[in-house]
């Protein structure tokens, strides 16, 4: 058998790519005589693969841009489609996060990589406080990791997944657990990192993210279990009440530079995921949506400046689903596809759109939902380097509408997460705006609401994903999660 480990070079780390999608060697070694891994190499590791994972745009990995029509393609539109069956994207996309469900697939993933990290690190030579905080954060990160799955998918292999190892290969086959049992779940782990935390001792100093400093890592966990209880909101309203309000009173994140992402990436062979599939592969694929850009024309959107370019004195979005010619657009600045450019997976501008949604709901969030809703909007734009004051033609062009306020934060959330193709789906999909249009030339029935399972489960997890496939109304993108209520 083999032992997978990632491996990630940055600073004192050691990175191997093995494909034109990047994936990371696995090592062989000597079950019988395994080596142990430092644990914060394998944090670290899995920080990077979730960074990749989520922000790439590679059409073999990661479509989410084209579920909430942000962007349009150019000469191969079969994404821009919804075709995931000619590129197994479900399948890319679950394997790079959890690795397989199954013990008897080796595949590197975001979970398999903190599992083994936990594991070492009980036989590391660490202070108490400091190993709790390592733990703490490996589970943040874990949880974080499962939660995207769930929202991508619905059921999944929770409780029994991952289990494996070299030594102890078990059974290839594990049971779907129910998503909302799981998030549950995960909302408890939350909670338990945060107990364990010591904000006088640092964690891993080989974190990527903040550097082990622990005062980010808790509001992190506040922002994240916040995201989740809000996430609820139709399904548990006096829970997700609970859960946001306490996330609220633990603090969250208060501005960019608590992002949960990196503020810069490197330059190199772990530069900005968007920068490597837009600018370094040498291919004109990609150009900012009409469905986005004519929008924001309509609106006279200050942010346009900053995220794309003129064509001919005009901002112009390629034609959804249909082939464009690449020079006849507008494209993307410097902004979004700078191999040194910002990348996040949570961060302050969501948080802001989020607490304007609790407040809407009546949860006590510490401001009235107009006023959010101004200030998730200048969140936006000092996001990008702009003047705040920006904000104010925006607000002025789509004032808050407190009889209809899933309408205002659906469109001005989906505009703020451009680019942050997992959070605008969510956010999308809760609110019901935008409302998308499936392309008259889709190959799916719907505008995807979700990810059809894995085709490497139905080979090697058939018994459970036929039966989990059976329980949620089908395995369909058009089969809705168990918080999207409406």
């Amino acid at each position: 058998m083999k032992k997978i480990f990632l491996m990630i070079g940055l600073a004192s780390l050691t990175l191997t790519f093995t494909s034109c999608e990047r994936d990371i060697t696995s090592l062989n070694e000597d079950p019988k005589h395994p080596t142990e891994v430092p644990s914060g190499v394998l944090f670290a590791s899995a920080e990077q693969a979730l960074l990749d994972q989520l922000l790439t745009p590679n059409v073999n990995r990661n479509i989410t841009r084209f579920f909430t029509q942000q962007w349009s393609e150019t000469t191969y539109i079969d994404e821009t489609r919804y075709d995931m069956v000619a590129r197994p994207i479900p399948t890319n996309h679950y394997n790079r996060m959890m690795a397989s469900s199954s013990a008897t697939v080796n595949s590197p993933g975001v979970l398999s990589a903190l599992r083994d990290a936990r594991r070492f690190l009980d036989a590391e030579d660490v202070s108490p406080a400091q190993k709790k905080n390592n733990i703490a954060m490996i589970e943040l990160v874990n949880v974080y990791a499962w939660a995207n799955l769930v929202d991508t998918f619905g059921d999944i292999p929770y409780f029994g997944a991952l289990k494996a190892t070299a030594e102890n290969p078990g059974n290839a086959e594990i049971p779907y657990d129910d998503a909302k049992t799981i998030y549950l779940d995960l909302i408890k782990r939350i909670d338990a990192a945060l107990a364990m935390m010591d904000t006088s001792v640092r964690g891993y100093d080989k974190d990527l993210i903040y550097k082990g400093d622990m005062t980010k890592w808790k509001k992190m966990a506040n922002s994240l279990k916040f995201r989740m209880a809000v996430t609820l909101s139709d399904v548990e309203p006096a829970l997700a009440k609970t859960y946001a309000e306490a996330a609220y009173s633990g603090g969250l994140f208060t501005d960019k530079s608590d992002n949960f992402g990196l503020q810069t990436f490197p330059s190199g062979l772990l530069s900005n995921p968007v920068y490597q599939d837009v600018i370094q592969s040498g291919r004109n694929d990609f150009l900012p949506s009409d469905v986005l850009v004519n929008y924001m024309n309509s609106t006279s959107d200050p942010r346009r400046a900053v995220w794309f370019t003129l064509y001919e004195g005009n901002y112009v979005g390629g034609k959804y689903a249909k082939t464009n010619t690449f020079g006849l657009f507008s494209h993307f600045t410097d902004a979004i596809t700078n191999e040194n450019a910002q990348g996040f997976l949570l961060d302050y501008t969501e948080i802001m759109f989020l607490k304007t949604e609790a407040a809407a709901r009546n949860f006590n969030v510490g401001d009235t939902a107009a006023n959010l809703y101004k200030m998730a909007i200048q969140a936006s734009v000092t996001e990008y380097g702009m003047d705040i004051t920006a904000a104010d033609a925006i607000v002025a062009a789509t004032p808050y509408d407190a009889t209809n306020w899933k309408k205002s934060v659906g469109f001005q959330s989906w505009v703020a997460m451009f680019n942050k193709g997992f959070q605008a789906w969510n956010f999308a999909r809760r609110l019901d705006f935008p409302v998308f249009v499936n392309p008259s030339n889709s190959r799916v029935e719907a505008v995807p609401i979700r990810m059809k399972y894995s085709q490497d489960e139905y080979l090697v997890n058939s018994k459970y994903v036929n039966a989990a496939a059976a329980k949620i109304g089908g395995d369909k993108v058009s089969t809705k999660l168990f918080w999207d209520k409406y």
